[in-house]
């Protein structure tokens, strides 16, 4: 198989301690970096798959929250200003956005 070099830039100290964990590993510094690279990317593709499912849900949730923001609207003739104010808020949380209108980051992906 061809190999492909890559190139990157460390901090001194961050090199030096690569090539002693390289070292006590009994492998060259690329060996290292590729079979740690590597190991995290599996960790990566393990933790997606797990949770494609939720990921799916929160999206479908969020789809759902974006087509009932109108609703209220509708409504709003027969709501008193406080109780449009608390379905405002609460369709708010729904969709992840704070009290000022900007959406927060509260997922993991």
């Amino acid at each position: 198989m061809a190999k492909t070099r890559i190139s990157i830039s460390l901090e001194k100290a961050q090199a030096e301690r690569i090539r002693q964990h390289a070292e006590r590993a009994g492998m060259d510094v690329s060996a290292y970096l590729v079979h740690a690279a590597t190991r995290q990317m599996a960790e990566s593709d393990a933790i997606e798959e797990q949770f494609a499912g939720v990921d799916a849900l929160i999206a479908r949730a969020e789809e759902e929250a974006g087509a009932t923001a109108a609703e209220p609207t509708a409504l709003a003739g027969e709501l008193t200003e406080q109780e449009r104010r608390e379905v405002e808020e609460a369709l708010a949380l729904v969709r992840g956005e704070d009290r000022r209108g900007s959406r927060t980051s509260g997922h993991a992906a």
